[in-house]
């Protein structure tokens, strides 16, 4: 046998022992977790965590390719007010703009991130003349204009805001009840769902007026995630409070899903969390509070 073919099998038997499931064990329950989308920073992930109480944190872990592990740096961590009900990080592939993390809870708060340590850039609430606040339950950070990113709250409002300048483009009520989730689709385009039942589609050149897209069988059910698809944008995914059941629509003809996704066993109190339609719809990654947690 010549050197080469030795070689050649030596690094095949390495890599079908490699390991393909990575674990890291935080000191406390996630909640919120989200992956940079930055070329220059393969597989890093920011988790935030689930604590009954005011004092809350954000971790910014790190895949070591060397060792197989993710790897927390105390430097990147945020003490958080409140749990985060989600967190992205800024949607840029080349990492030409500032390395910047967005988290909602009560307020939106932009952070940026350097070598060693992580700045709050910009607390950004819905309500400037107010003490109080209503949490915000979700938002989205438009990919094809990455200086909009829109909040969902349970005031049933929907907010848009230029991260640029920090300031609030829009403001409208946007259903009847809480908003739950929001996702942006074309230039301009975004839509949100509610408490209310009902997926509505928004176009930031009619700010008026709105479509109701699809409205769930039961009336007043609530439709609790989103999920547009980037590559295919004809296409949504949403989840039903109490159901173990992703609905998959046609915007073009959406008043009857196009099929459903059941692979979670869920009891009645439990329900699907989250949901992510893959760019190239092939796959629907989801999440739920079930033992299982499958891709589809």
């Amino acid at each position: 046998m010549s050197n080469r073919s030795r070689s050649n099998n030596h690094e095949s038997g390495r890599s079908s022992t490699r390991k393909t499931t990575f674990t890291y064990d935080a000191p406390w329950p996630i909640y919120a977790l989200n992956w940079t989308i930055r070329r220059d920073k393969r597989f890093r992930l920011g988790i935030g965590s689930y604590l009954e109480e005011s004092r809350n944190r954000v971790d910014i872990i790190q895949f070591d390719e060397k060792t197989d592990e993710f790897v927390a740096d105390p430097n990147l961590t945020i003490e958080h007010p409140y749990p985060v009900t989600k967190l992205m990080f800024v949607p840029d592939k080349e990492g030409t703009k500032p390395d910047l993390l967005a988290t909602t809870g009560d307020h939106l708060r932009i952070w940026q991130i350097y070598e060693d340590e992580v700045r709050l850039k910009s607390l950004l609430k819905t309500k400037e003349d107010s003490e109080f606040c209503a949490p915000l339950t979700s938002f989205d950070w438009n990919s094809s204009e990455p200086n909009r990113l829109g909040t969902a709250g349970v005031d049933a409002m929907v907010t848009i805001w230029d991260v640029e300048k920090e300031a609030m483009e829009l403001q409208m009520l946007a259903h009847d009840k809480e908003v739950f989730d929001i996702a942006w689709g074309s230039v301009g385009e975004f839509a949100s769902v509610s408490a209310d039942g009902s997926i509505r589609l928004f176009d930031l050149r009619d700010k008026k007026h709105s479509t109701i897209i699809y409205e769930s069988p039961q009336p007043d059910t609530p439709l609790l995630r989103l999920a547009w698809s980037k590559h295919s944008p004809n296409y949504m995914a949403t989840v039903v409070m109490d159901s173990n059941k992703i609905m998959v629509l046609d915007t073009r003809y959406s008043t009857i899903p196009v099929f459903d996704l059941q692979r979670h066993q869920v009891t009645d109190d439990t329900c699907l969390l989250s949901l992510s339609l893959s760019n190239w719809l092939r796959y629907l990654l989801l999440c739920s509070n079930s033992p299982r947690c499958p891709s589809t």
